[in-house]
């Protein structure tokens, strides 16, 4: 099978009997490939953007939940969770700059220092540890809210697994 200039499948055809009934269902299997091309890319871009949507939605839920946080639970842990929020938000683009730094070393692209890539790995953990040790020694009250807030992005996770499947069911991506 070759390949022509537009990357559809040509197909030879045995005899001239069979050609017009074969280079018609060799028209609509082009048609189907070519709309399943389209709904790959737009698929392929669609979930390319789920990193920035779950900093979306990082962002989204701590700006909602800190008021409720404060009417409910108080000062103390509002500030532990506001803290916890904004470390995980801090932790979760690190994350994202390590593993890119990673998959460009891996795949032969812009080199980066291996022993600054962990160095900042490892920057991560030792912040977050001292964040929560500072909240810790200042109000132990607030270290509960702490906690809650460094479970923001698995909440901005599952929102953005709810909005993938509410898209694929409306749109069909």
């Amino acid at each position: 099978m070759a390949a022509g200039r537009s990357g559809v499948r040509k197909t030879p055809t045995k005899s001239l009997a069979l050609r017009t009934k074969y280079d018609c269902s060799l028209e609509l299997r082009n048609n189907s490939e070519n709309v399943e091309q389209g709904s790959a890319s737009d698929a392929e871009s669609f979930y390319g953007g789920a990193l920035d949507r779950i900093r979306f939605f990082m962002a989204g839920v701590a700006v909602a939940l800190t008021p409720l946080c404060w009417w409910r639970f108080g000062g103390p842990s509002t500030i532990g969770f506001a803290a916890g929020s904004v470390i995980a938000y801090l932790n979760f683009r690190w994350l994202k700059r390590v593993v890119s730094a990673l998959g460009e070393g891996a795949t032969g692209g812009k080199r980066t220092s291996s022993a600054g890539t962990v160095l900042r790995f490892l920057l991560r953990y030792v912040l977050m540890g001292l964040g929560g040790y500072a909240i810790f020694k200042i109000s132990p009250a607030s270290l509960n809210g702490l906690l809650a807030g460094l479970f923001l992005p698995a909440v901005a996770i599952v929102c953005e697994a709810g909005y993938e499947a509410y898209v694929a069911v409306r749109r069909g991506v």
